[in-house]
């Protein structure tokens, strides 16, 4: 083996210049960027001369002027390409320019994306859900969704498009290459170094002067200060009353003063109150005896009732509820009967210091109509009276000149019809007499009745009694019954189909044909009741008894000539069959 004793002489040299050849070709692996250098363009080609390959890798000259790299096209320009296969079933290099543009470009978006740093990038298009926006630096495209283009809704984006602006990486899927950016972000950010700065002048125990409502939520009321700063007020601080509702109190749009009562730098909010600027109406409260009439002024109309303010005492704030507004249930709205700002009595009812409430009623303020009733009209007077009202059960008669309906029911209409049928006889504008059954002040109820002040027909009964025979005329006969009238009663009443005869087959309705007189017995009679039984089987039971006692036993005569007949020739009839 001949050994070289000196590394200088130019053998030498070329054969260490050709074995470094030789390694930097095994160095090159499939799928690295590498730089390739322009040595001849065609038409339609780019050929490059890339160290370590044994053949010229080709770039299509359209690639590269879509990548916006025309200026490049020029021999002796480097430009870094993506190296597929060193060798392709024809023996050629595979390289693209795109790709390995595309390649650096996801890496810088990594790396923006791990740092948190804003890009800079263009709306090039919409697509559904969003736009596209197009990386400026390495021209990646990138997905930007409809809900991340701005911090308020924008019906048309296109003062926005094709304008370099910053966006923030919030979403890179390394797996599919995609990425996904906001606009949102980047805005809000400036509107939060902004607010940083606003929140920097409030301090605790700052007053703030005519702050805006501007919108509720269940925990609080939001005020917008000076139009630069939304800060909020907690239930608890509106008032010093029980307050379920921001809407309970406040009007959209309208000023009030605040009291900053904390500062959070970190989460850039401020904390206000409204109670807080005024004097704590419960030390007061004391001053203040149940059950007496006091001036409320009527701050906000609700459904429900209406919230007043102890005139004499500023910022005690407590409901009014619909229940105590009238006596008279038919007009329980606050609405109809109050406007905001009117100064109406009403009388303190309760005052629970615990629970900072305080219980009102207006009503109180006036004499219970019901009271008044009571001692105008006490239960079994006879009045007259107006039906105002009128339902499938029952009519409303008003009584006098008191606010009062009175209920009148089908029952208490007839005595002899069917209160139903009675009821259609009647209609609005009637004029009745009625008397006064039953009065319920606590539960503002009155009852009355028409019958009542009618003869009772089951009086007629009050000297009769069980198995007493009366005469009764027949009024009508159905398949359950008869119907029958007694003889000077004007009451009628039913005899039903197996008291009509002793004897089975005499049972039948059909025998009468209506408008007969007959006698039958009181079967059953109970006057404080008003029921009463009536029975001609029972009648025949009793003329048979008394035939009994008076003529012998019911075998008697048998004995007699021709006694057996009848049933002799039964039995021969019987023998021919």
């Amino acid at each position: 083996m001949e050994i070289y004793k000196s590394l200088s002489d130019p053998a030498t040299k070329e054969f260490e210049k050709l074995l470094n050849s030789k390694l930097s070709k095994t160095q090159i692996e499939e799928g690295k960027i590498i730089e390739g250098k322009i040595n001849k363009i065609t038409d339609k080609y780019v050929f490059l001369h890339c160290e370590g390959l044994k053949s010229e890798p080709v770039l299509d000259i359209n690639e590269l002027k879509s990548m916006g790299l025309s200026e490049k096209i020029k021999i002796g320009e480097t430009i870094p390409v993506l190296l597929e296969k060193i060798e392709d079933k024809n023996g050629e290099v595979l390289v693209s320019a795109n790709k390995a543009q595309k390649i650096k470009g996801w890496d810088k978006l990594v790396e923006a994306y791990e740092k948190n740093e804003p890009i800079m990038g263009k709306i090039t298009s919409k697509c559904k859900g969003g736009c596209i926006v197009e990386h400026i630096e390495t021209g990646s495209l990138m997905f930007l969704p409809g809900s991340q283009i701005s911090d308020k809704p924008l019906k048309d984006i296109s003062h926005l498009m094709n304008e370099p602006q910053k966006f923030a990486l919030i979403k890179l899927d390394k797996v599919r290459g995609n990425a996904c950016v906001s606009r949102r972000e980047i805005i809000s950010s400036f509107k939060k170094e902004d607010k940083a700065k606003i929140i920097e002048k409030y301090k605790v125990g700052d007053i703030i002067k005519g702050a805006e409502v501007k919108g509720y939520s269940t925990f609080g009321c939001f005020f917008n200060v000076n139009g630069e700063l939304d800060v909020l007020v907690h239930l608890q601080e509106i008032s010093y009353s029980r307050v379920n509702h921001p809407d309970e109190v406040f009007n959209i749009g309208e000023k009030h003063d605040l009291k900053v009562i904390s500062v959070d730098k970190e989460k850039l909010q401020v904390g206000c109150s409204v109670k807080q600027l005024l004097p704590d109406p419960f030390e007061k409260i004391d001053n203040y005896e149940l059950n007496k009439t006091y001036k409320f002024k009527v701050i906000k109309l609700m459904e429900f009732g209406a919230f007043c303010e102890l005139s004499e005492l500023p910022g005690l704030t407590t409901l009014l509820h619909s229940s105590e507004l009238s006596w008279n249930k038919k007009n329980n709205s606050a609405k109809k009967m109050f406007k905001v700002n009117d100064e109406i009595d009403c009388v303190i009812t309760e005052i629970d210091k615990e629970k900072r409430r305080v219980a009102i009623s207006h009503r109180l303020t006036f004499e219970n109509p019901f009271e008044v009733f009571e001692k105008k009209y006490p239960v079994g007077t006879i009045a007259e009276g107006e039906v105002v009202n009128k339902n499938e059960y029952s009519l409303f008669v008003k009584i006098g000149d008191l606010e009062i309906d009175t209920f009148l029911h089908s029952n208490d209409l007839t005595y002899t019809n069917d209160g139903e049928q009675e009821l259609n006889k009647y209609k609005k504008g009637d004029k009745i007499k009625v008397k006064i059954l039953e009065i319920k002040t606590t539960e503002q109820k009155v009852r009355v009745g028409l019958k009542q002040t009618q003869p009772d027909p089951f009086d007629w009964f009050s000297d009769k009694k069980v198995k007493q025979i009366i005469t009764v005329k027949i009024v009508s006969t159905d398949n359950k019954g008869l119907i029958v009238r007694p003889e000077g009663c004007e009451m009628d009443l039913p005899i039903k189909k197996s008291n009509i005869a002793i004897n089975a087959a005499d049972t039948r309705p059909s025998r009468f044909t209506g408008g007969e007189r007959i006698d039958c017995a009181i079967l059953d009679l109970d006057l404080d009741k008003r029921k009463v039984t009536l029975s001609i089987k029972l009648l025949e039971e009793i003329e048979k008894k008394e035939a009994l006692e008076k003529y012998g036993a019911e075998g008697s005569g048998k004995n007699l000539p021709f006694s057996s007949l009848s049933e002799d020739l039964k039995n021969k009839e019987k023998k021919k069959d």
